[in-house]
């Protein structure tokens, strides 16, 4: 138990006297509020603030959070309200007090309004002073260290409370020592007797392994100190929680765990990371796949290093960390290393620029859900993304969660590009908007001055940001903003066909709507403002009434589409229409009008009903391609597919993807995504296809369920 005489001690290596006395004049205020006050362990209660101002500093933290951490606990159990710390120390000291103060309050209980209603003021303390999340954390920390005196439903309530929000967030902002500890300890308290097993594992498995690690530390200090490189090549064994997770994760064995054991190199220079990485690879043999360049490109949280796998000695695979001794520092405390380098880096790579940005980011989608139940799903995922990183236009990069697409993106950047995002370009290219990303990829967002959300951007968007900005928009669309947006969608859709809205008849427009299905020119402008109509295909349906004077009786006028409608008007995938087909449209409140065969089996029940289908018609082509899947049956020979591929290719039509199933030794059976322009087109690439050598069969899929059985053939 460190008593304040040690502390101040510590301090007094890199803080003025002035600072120090700060800190005492907290310790001393902390004792007179807890007067009288003991923890579980039966200390009086002031030797807890002591603990967590002794962890933080170790991080080398400024006396603003060190006094904070002394007071920490003064305004939740002593009831001095905030405004008196302000008065005694000064407006910093009682803002963290406060925000640690908030913080406290965090539950994981069932109660889950209650627990995301926590995570959000948690959330608005970070983004006011990161130092209140790192001082809450060395709150914790130090709860965990002393968990044994409380009882076990107390216990295995606040390790789950650990492992769940406060390990990860450690994680997050790079204090991976702290964040280690962590996970080790509430492991050790969730499950006691795994944590003993797999500990023991490790102890027995240490001997024979540490031997061969040693000797490989032996050979990379030696061929280092020989290439004038200096270095300091130590060898560090997994946390113990690492290696569950692992284990689990991949349904694997203790033994079958291979890297349990790592090698860190720290030498001088960034220049020296990159050619010790060249020695290493000459020494060992590199595993392909493993090495990563994560100065080049840091992690969001800042981290920075070259990773790399190689094989040792006896075949003992091994993995090698190479960092300078900032970055390690940066490794293995984070955002608290911003105290420990104070040297004006306003890089985005400042770890503590790029808390902030993450911080900011979580709150302005915390502004866009309709729940506090979906706010706590959400930060909980994107607490832990597995990231990727893609560039702006001017070489800005930006980090995404993996399988992220340009929907995401263009959210990413900002909530109104994605709102009025129509397309976009990836390495200058035009390509669709459901394309997952790729690192190093290059994203332009193009736009249209009016907003351009669809709900079918939900069917891809995989990030919450995303996700919830257009639920958001969608949502908020209320009713006389969607009757304004709805008016002005139908105006230009009749202006094209040479009519106004306003001079239509009061007796023709009510006959009209009543043939249409709606009661009123209002609640159709509703419905079509917020997507359950389509306005060009009103305007259509408008226009076919208008044409005849006995509207009541009118045949509806099929609507002529030619496939360059964009967002408003869908082809089905169950049927993959393609000009040509006979077609009728099926209308969906989620994706407008979607265009199916009129054999689709998925549309039989409801084709009668005029309120859910629509007759179209394939109007002038427009020039764009059309999925369509074809299954081929050839016998085998060398370089089938090759031969396929070529002829298909020779007649201008690109091949999306490949299924191949072997039916028998000697019969292949391709399925195969062709883009193609209309049936005629089809027709010429299936006759080609016949002449194929070996070529048995070439038909056309037309639905699901025939997709369903050539899957399961």
């Amino acid at each position: 138990m460190e008593s304040i005489g040690a502390l101040s001690k510590k301090l007094s290596d890199y803080l003025d006297p002035k600072k120090v006395r700060q800190v005492n004049k907290a310790y001393n205020f902390a004792c007179e509020a807890h007067s009288g006050q003991f923890r579980s362990s039966g200390d009086p209660y002031v030797t807890h603030p002591i603990a967590v101002a002794s962890i933080l500093s170790s991080f080398r933290m400024d006396e603003d959070s060190l006094s904070a951490a002394m007071l920490h606990d003064v305004i939740e159990d002593t009831g001095i309200p905030k405004a008196i710390i302000e008065k005694k120390f000064n407006r910093d000291v009682a803002n963290l007090v406060d925000g640690v103060s908030k913080l406290d309050k965090l539950s994981i209980s069932n109660r889950t309004e209650a627990e995301a209603e926590n995570l959000q003021k948690m959330v608005l303390a970070m983004s006011k002073d990161i130092r209140v999340i790192v001082v809450k954390l060395a709150d914790r920390l130090h709860n965990m260290r002393t968990l044994m005196y409380l009882n076990r439903e107390k216990q295995i309530k606040i390790a789950k409370e650990t492992l769940e929000i406060y390990a990860p967030i450690a994680h997050r902002i790079g204090m991976n020592n702290l964040y280690r500890e962590l996970e080790d300890l509430a492991f050790k308290v969730i499950y006691p007797k795994r944590y003993e097993r797999l500990t023991s594992a490790v102890k027995k498995n240490r001997g024979g392994q540490k031997r061969i690690l040693n000797k490989i530390q032996k050979e990379l200090s030696k061929r280092l100190l020989d290439q004038g490189i200096p270095a300091l090549v130590e060898g560090r064994e997994k946390h113990t929680y690492s290696i569950y997770r692992k284990m689990k994760e991949r349904h694997r064995s203790f033994e079958e765990i291979m890297d349990v054991y790592a090698i860190k190199i720290i030498v001088d220079t960034p220049e020296n990371c990159y050619r010790t990485i060249g020695h290493i690879h000459n020494l060992y043999k590199p595993v392909e796949g493993r090495f990563k360049d994560y100065i080049a490109i840091p992690k969001s949280n800042g981290y920075q290093s070259l990773h790399t796998g190689v094989v040792g000695l006896k075949g003992f695979p091994v993995e090698v960390q190479i960092k300078t001794q900032e970055m390690n520092d940066m490794a293995e405390n984070g955002i608290a290393s911003h105290w420990l380098y104070k040297s004006g880096d306003k890089s985005d790579f400042n770890p503590q620029i790029r808390a902030r940005r993450w911080v900011a980011g979580l709150l302005e989608m915390r502004e866009n859900y309709d729940s506090t139940e979906e706010f706590i799903d959400s930060i909980k995922t994107d607490i832990f993304p597995d990231e990727i990183y893609v560039f702006t236009p001017q070489g800005k990069i930006i980090e995404m969660s993996s399988g992220s697409t340009a929907i995401d993106f263009a959210y990413a950047v900002h909530t109104d590009i994605g709102h009025h995002c129509r397309a976009c370009r990836i390495n200058k290219r035009l390509a669709p908007l459901s394309v997952p990303l790729e690192s190093g990829q290059t994203i332009e967002i193009l736009t249209e001055k009016v907003p351009q959300t669809s709900p079918a951007w939900l069917n891809f968007a995989v990030t919450p940001r995303a996700r919830n900005g257009i639920r958001h928009y969608l949502s908020n669309l209320k009713t006389s903003e969607a009757r304004k947006f709805g008016k002005k969608l139908l105006d230009q859709s009749l202006t094209n066909m040479g009519i106004k809205l306003r001079e239509i008849e009061k007796n023709e427009l009510r006959k009209v709507l009543k043939n249409i299905g709606v009661r009123s020119l209002n609640k159709l402008l509703e419905e079509i403002g917020l997507g359950q109509r389509v306005g060009n295909i009103v305007a259509q349906q408008i226009t076919g009434f208008l044409k005849d004077d006995d509207i009541e009786h009118k045949e509806i006028v099929p609507l002529e589409i030619t496939g360059s409608e964009g967002l408003i008007v869908n082809y089905a995938i169950c049927c993959k229409p393609i000009p040509g087909d006979s077609v009728i449209g099926h209308f969906t409140a989620e994706r407008g009008l979607v265009i199916h065969q009129e054999r689709c089996k998925n549309i039989l029940s409801v084709r009668e009903d005029p309120q859910q289908c629509f007759p179209v018609n394939w109007g002038k082509p427009s020039g764009r391609s059309f999925l369509v899947q074809i299954k081929v049956i050839a016998r085998d020979e060398p370089g089938l597919l090759a031969n396929l591929a070529a002829v298909i290719t020779g007649l201008e039509t690109n091949i999306a993807s490949i299924q191949t199933m072997d039916t028998n030794t000697e019969i292949h059976e391709f399925i195969l995504d062709l883009e193609v322009s209309d049936r005629t087109h089809l027709s010429k690439i299936l006759r080609k296809i016949r002449t194929v050598n070996n070529v048995v069969s070439v038909t056309r899929i037309h639905d699901w369920e025939m997709r369903q059985a050539a899957a399961l053939h």
